[in-house]
């Protein structure tokens, strides 16, 4: 194998992680920079902004990719002023840096080869380097032309040039560290023009006792050009643990290099014990330590232990029929290692909510100004932690909500002031665990919602019939249907009636809920309830007649017993029982799917509770506990109300995981009951087994 084929090897297995990276440092470029517009002269975020380009530069160089790192260049000289106070961020260079992230973001993607760069790609780029530079001032002109694509960076202007003397020695690792010394000769190339560059070859072993996967590199050069003593250190940055550098300032044009026979880390130059040594000490044991996980892996562990729960519960089933004290008590055991194992892993996919809220910064940001609104983004409860797979697939309604809010709810500023308002509207994206699921809310002060204008566009529309009167939450609920729209004209954000009843069918798609509130003149919220994941949940199995069902534990509140008669109908026909003095409407699911089999002389009711709804599930056996491996519904039953998923029992039996929202709904319909064909039942003659050796008491 050549040393070419190794190279592009390296490249190829090293290439993902750069592009990780590099999303996550453009991600963080953005967030600072909406931050950096509320205190513009903050020099931690300056700083920490000049890091984030400085890192992508650094590592695109790394890798040979030009064009990110000729066009980043420019912003780091532009970042670098504004953190030494040469320049203020105005609102206009703000712009010209987010558009300058956006266009690094492109960059990224085509070196992962999702995109191709367009025809106007390297004009777009071009433009936008004349306006860093008009944004910057005179003074900072930076090189265009060749030197803008070449490999490494374009040297850094400046009145007076400089001379820097370094001798770098490598440690063995370095190659096998994924460093290239190369790579950074590029670097310092383009901070300068290079002389007097001399190879130490002191520590070269012999051919014969080489090790070629050990670097034994040292050299000694000048640099001559306006590049300042950070921009020099810079070009170590990913290689400090494995390099020792000696780094000076030369007054004058002197050339000489030092003696390359002497150990380059004892320089004899006095000015030298007064300088800053790039040489960094390794790093002390950090109690805080990650480690990157490819996404599919980890959900290949996940899908591996649904399937470890599911054998284990029917090995305890098993377990439990042989009527064996110590291997009863032995797989209990296994069962608890097996459920502690369960909540250890589901708890390596929750991430906090906050880093997807903080992305609609810029979409605030950008959607007011082209609205010509005045408006505040709060992030609340960013800490809320969520499945990442819920957290992906929640941004793209939440994006269509953010905007939703921006161009009907939120008034301009001047119809703010003549409605006694504040000119400056305010938007809230909040979140909170609640009743073992995760709230999310999007609120606004705007004008709310108008029901007499929606109902009018309904009635226009042919959704709602002549002389029929909905309730308020009727009312709300027409803009999820499709092609519903109170937009006076089609615009680029909204009038095409598409979009709201998108929203509600991803959501629901997530087993969750979308519902809305709304008051006239001070706003409105729309709220989320999604659970905190989708793989593996604490379940509390019910049985009615031979069909099983799954209730989530976290919505289960207690467990009343009926008697017979005990519950009664309202004066709608709606089933209610009554609970310490009020009346709790309680759905039968024997009645609701047409379940066959003889009522028992005994039953029970489980409450259970989404928000602030209650209701009671009638059924005819308690099974307790049973983690619950989620299984999605086929496309024949995604129709069917009131269920979220399946899951398959230790016997092999099929149950549904009902879902608790739909079931207030339900239970609140005076139509819906027996209003289903008898799916669930199994024929006489195969008759399923039992679970478990009976209900609990």
């Amino acid at each position: 194998m050549t040393g070419h084929d190794i190279d592009d090897d390296f490249i190829a297995q090293a290439l993902p992680a750069f592009i990780s990276e590099a999303k996550e440092q453009c991600d963080g470029l953005e967030h600072l920079l909406l931050q950096l517009e509320d205190s513009p002269a903050d020099r931690e975020l300056l700083d920490a902004l000049f890091r984030c380009a400085h890192t992508v530069k650094g590592s695109a160089g790394l890798f040979g990719l030009d064009e990110v790192t000729g066009f980043t260049h420019h912003v780091e000289s532009l970042l670098d002023r504004l953190r030494e106070g040469q320049l203020r961020l105005t609102p206009a260079l703000s712009t010209v840096l987010l558009q300058c992230n956006d266009e690094i973001r492109l960059l990224v993607a085509a070196a992962e080869g999702e995109q191709s760069p367009d025809a106007t790609s390297s004009a777009r780029r071009s433009e936008l380097v004349v306006r860093l530079q008009a944004g910057a001032g005179p003074a900072d002109a930076i090189e265009t032309g060749a030197k803008a694509g070449s490999r490494g960076a374009t040297a850094e202007p400046s009145a007076t040039a400089r001379c820097w003397r370094l001798a770098v020695r490598f440690g063995a690792d370095t190659f096998r560290n994924g460093m290239d010394p190369a790579a950074i000769l590029d670097y310092l190339r383009g901070l300068g023009r290079m002389s007097a560059l001399v190879c130490d070859t002191a520590a070269v072993p012999a051919l014969e006792d080489g090790d070629p996967e050990s670097c034994q590199l040292g050299f000694t050069l000048e640099l001559h050009g306006p590049a300042s003593r950070e921009n020099v250190e810079a070009a170590f940055d990913f290689v400090r643990d494995d390099c020792s550098v000696q780094l000076e300032e030369v007054v004058g044009t002197a050339t000489t290099a030092p003696n390359t026979n002497e150990d380059p880390d004892a320089d004899s130059h006095p000015a030298a014990h007064a300088e800053k040594s790039v040489a960094t000490a390794p790093a002390k044991g950090d109690d805080t330590r990650f480690i990157r996980v490819q996404a599919d892996r980890l959900d290949a562990v996940i899908n591996l232990l649904g399937e470890l729960v599911t054998a284990c519960a029917g090995a305890s089933l098993l377990a439990r029929g042989t009527r064996k004290g110590p291997l009863i008590d032995a797989h209990q055991q296994i069962s608890e290692l097996v459920e502690d194992v369960r909540t250890g892993t589901l708890q390596l996919r929750m991430v906090p909510i906050g880093e997807t809220f903080a992305r609609f910064r810029r979409v605030v940001r950008d959607t007011a100004s082209a609205l010509g609104k005045d408006v505040v983004l709060d992030i609340v409860g960013g800490d809320t932690e969520l499945d990442k797979s819920l957290v992906e697939r929640i941004a793209d309604p939440l994006t269509h909500l953010v905007r939703n809010a921006l161009d009907h709810g939120l008034e301009t500023a001047q119809q703010r002031e003549a409605a006694g308002k504040h000119a400056q509207g305010r938007l809230t994206l909040s979140a909170r665990h609640e009743s073992g699921s995760v709230l999310i809310r999007i609120s606004d002060d705007g004008r709310g919602i108008r029901r007499d204008k929606v109902l009018a566009r309904a009635r226009q529309q042919g959704l709602v019939a002549p002389g029929q009167t909905p309730t308020d939450d009727e009312v709300l609920d027409l803009i999820f249907r499709p092609g519903f729209s109170t937009a006076e004209a089609v615009t680029q954000l909204s009038g095409r009636g598409v979009g709201m009843d998108v929203v509600r069918r991803n959501i629901e798609a997530l087993r969750g809920s979308v519902t809305v509130h709304s008051e006239p003149g001070r706003g409105s919220n729309i709220d989320i309830r999604l659970p905190l994941t989708l793989a593996i949940i604490d379940g509390f199995l019910v049985g009615v007649g031979r069909s099983r069902f799954i209730l989530p534990l976290d919505n289960v509140e207690e467990v009343i017993e009926s008697r017979p008669n005990a519950v009664a109908c309202d004066a709608n026909g709606r089933g209610v029982v009554e609970l310490r003095g009020a009346m709790l409407p309680v759905v039968s699911l024997r009645q609701l799917y047409a379940l066959d089999g003889p009522e028992p002389a005994r039953s029970s009711v489980v409450v259970v509770q989404s928000g602030n709804l209650r209701c009671g599930v009638l059924v005819d056996a308690l099974y307790g506990q049973h983690q619950t491996v989620i299984k999605p519904l086929g496309r024949m039953f995604r129709m069917l109300r009131g269920f979220s998923g399946s899951t398959i029992l230790g016997n092999g039996e099929v149950a549904l995981i009902l879902d608790v929202s739909a079931l207030h709904q339900l239970a609140a319909d005076s139509s819906a009951r027996a209003s289903h064909p008898p799916l669930l039942t199994a024929p006489a003659e195969q008759a399923t087994p039992e679970y478990s050796e009976g209900p609990i008491a």
